[in-house]
């Protein structure tokens, strides 16, 4: 059952100025897996609710495997995009003249991934569906119209992939199977329409239902994944810590039988030499760690997820179901529902970055879930966000240093984007990558300079609050930011996440005016930006003036120990901005834009004057 926090969630999905609806599915699977060939088959039933208020006269699914094939869409991509992940293409060149070869134009057809449906029906009358590469076209025989249901029973068959990109087998840690995308997932139906893109490695977006999933596999394999187990008496998962011993099973397989609510997906992953460890992170919630590889390391981290789950409860808001684990598996690190597939790592440091970014998307991409196909920096950025704040608090490492660094030779190359692109179609992974997780962290950060720190903790909480379970879209947080705020920030999104534009101000000129000095800015980008400006005279004293924008309608409050001037707003049409202040031309030491390097101006050297 939800847990009562859950279930507060998904009561009323009202939005701030329009209803919000929700299609809704429950799952039933049955899968048998051959630990030998890598081939499963399997038995599902879709109960869909259309909750949306159109009649639907079709449907889809996705069959993600598919894309694991010589000439799939995704192998067309790896051989055209200029820079491809290096997980799945191998450099047959130099380093100054690359020439990539996607790794799985040669795959063999028993290395393949695949899925393939057979038997399906709806409401107990077969249908007519065709597949195109990774989308599943489904023509309903009895159009479902709104707030009504209809079931769909299939029968499927599926074939784990070479480890190519998060799924499939024998991981670069030798784990068996990690079983993420594997069965038929129906798509998602939102305001757009049906969400029917191809796979080609980018996120996921999917419709929150109930999965009630039993895997058949070897005997000897230990499974971990999304849900709660419901036969543990017959498994002994999670009894080695109490003494009890694993009952013997008759035969040579073993059922694990998951139960997980409320979720988008469903993953697992299955080692005969997996390492169980858990551990108790209040509120009737448990922490697990399966692994085989870097014990050391693994053991090294737990302690400090349990503060890292602790902190993201209280900095964003409590995580609703009873259970999380941290898996190793997978070719990186990748968020499911109530697990991350994480590949092990030598340094502490580097499995602990990963582990904590990873834990942070259950939070933003399990149960806000934005739609990443649209708005990728919505998740990543906001999970990168949250991470450097862990991190830092269990590091000592000062938070988004390398995320400035990223953005300013991101602006520096001749790769930079407008950030609005599609998920897909961005012309480098470079530049998906710095728009998605470090432009979208820095969107958070920089929005600290405009409304403050402690207010964008607050529009944090309450945009978790308002539209977990609800798929948000970037307006919403910025209407929850507005809200705590009391300014009007459209304008900020617009400017930074859907322009090419740029932050760059500069202090153009400083001159005496009688007993008085004027200080004249300029803004040399078209990026608007409120102005922290610190005058510091002679003696050492640091004078304060707070310049905001016109269009905010509003002001932060005070950051700083030092006393502070506002002064009237600065309109956008006007390029310059003078202002006067009460120390003598000759008794200004510097003035200096931004002093704390807060926002993403792209030079810092024009924001400081010293005579």
């Amino acid at each position: 059952m939800l847990s009562l926090v859950a279930l507060s969630f998904v009561g009323t999905l009202q939005g701030q100025n329009a209803p919000y609806w929700q299609q809704h599915v429950d799952y039933k699977m049955e899968v048998n897996m051959d630990v030998k060939n890598y081939q499963y088959t399997g038995k599902q039933e879709l109960t869909y609710t259309n909750n949306s208020p159109d009649t639907l006269k079709v449907v889809f699914y996705h069959l993600f495997l598919n894309a694991f094939q010589p000439d799939s869409e995704m192998d067309a991509r790896l051989r055209t995009i200029r820079d491809p992940d290096s997980r799945m293409a191998i450099n047959k060149g130099t380093k100054e003249n690359p020439q990539y070869e996607s790794r799985i134009a040669s795959l063999k057809p028993d290395e393949i991934g695949y899925l393939k449906v057979s038997n399906l029906t709806q409401d107990g009358s077969p249908v007519k569906y065709h597949t195109e590469g990774t989308i599943l076209k489904v023509e309903l025989n009895k159009p479902i119209a709104p707030h009504k249901s209809t079931t769909f029973k299939m029968d499927f068959a599926g074939q784990a992939p070479v480890m190519i990109r998060r799924t499939g087998r024998n991981s670069p840690d030798g784990v068996a199977l990690s079983m993420s995308q594997w069965y038929p997932k129906i798509a998602e139906y939102d305001y757009r329409g049906w969400d029917t893109t191809e796979y080609i490695a980018r996120e996921f977006y999917g419709v929150w239902g109930n999965f009630d999933v039993k895997i058949t596999l070897d005997k000897d394999y230990i499974v971990g994944g999304s849900g709660y187990l419901q036969n543990n008496n017959e498994i002994g998962f999670g009894y080695e810590d109490t003494g009890v011993k694993v009952p013997k099973v008759k035969g040579k397989t073993r059922t694990w039988h998951f139960y997980a609510p409320q979720v988008h997906d469903f993953t697992w992953a299955a080692d005969p030499q997996f390492i169980h460890d858990k551990h108790d992170a209040g509120n009737g919630i448990t922490l697990h760690f399966l692994y085989k590889k870097y014990p050391e390391v693994w053991k090294r981290i737990q302690p400090d997820m349990l503060k890292t789950f602790d902190f993201y409860n209280k900095f964003v808001g409590k995580y609703p179901w009873r259970q999380y684990s941290f898996i190793q598996g997978g070719d990186g690190g990748m968020e499911y529902a109530m697990c991350t597939l994480i590949e092990g790592e030598e340094a502490y440091e580097s499995l602990l970055s990963t582990a904590v970014h990873e834990l942070g998307h259950a939070w933003f991409q399990h149960i806000l879930a934005s739609d990443e196909t649209h708005y990728p920096w919505l998740d990543e950025g906001f999970t990168s966000y949250i991470q450097d704040l862990a991190l830092s608090r269990i590091t000592g490492v000062a938070p988004f240093t390398s995320f400035y660094r990223s953005y300013d030779r991101y602006v520096k190359s001749k790769f930079e984007e407008t950030p609005t692109h599609h998920s897909d179609r961005f012309d480098t992974n470079y530049a998906y990558s710095i728009t998605a997780y470090v432009k979208g962290a820095l969107f958070l950060r920089q929005l600290e300079y405009i409304i403050g720190e402690k207010n964008v903790e607050k529009t944090l909480q309450l945009y978790y609050k308002r539209f977990a379970f609800k798929h948000p879209q970037p307006h919403d947080f910025i209407r929850c930011a507005e809200e705590v705020s009391g300014m009007q920030l459209d304008w900020y999104l617009n400017e930074f996440m859907q322009t090419p534009d740029h932050v760059d101000y500069a202090v153009e000129k400083v001159e005496a005016k009688g007993q008085q000095t004027q200080i004249t800015l300029r803004r040399v980008d078209r990026m608007p930006l409120p102005a922290d400006v610190f005058v510091v005279d002679k003696s050492g004293n640091t004078h304060y003036y707070y310049i905001p924008l016109r269009m905010q309608f509003g002001e932060k409050e005070n950051p700083y120990s030092y006393e502070r001037k506002v002064l009237p707003a600065w309109g956008w049409a006007y390029p310059t901005y003078s202002f006067e202040v009460a120390i003598p031309f000759e008794n200004i030491q510097k003035v200096v834009i931004d002093p704390y390097n807060i926002t993403t101006d792209i030079n810092r050297d024009n924001n400081t004057f010293q005579p």
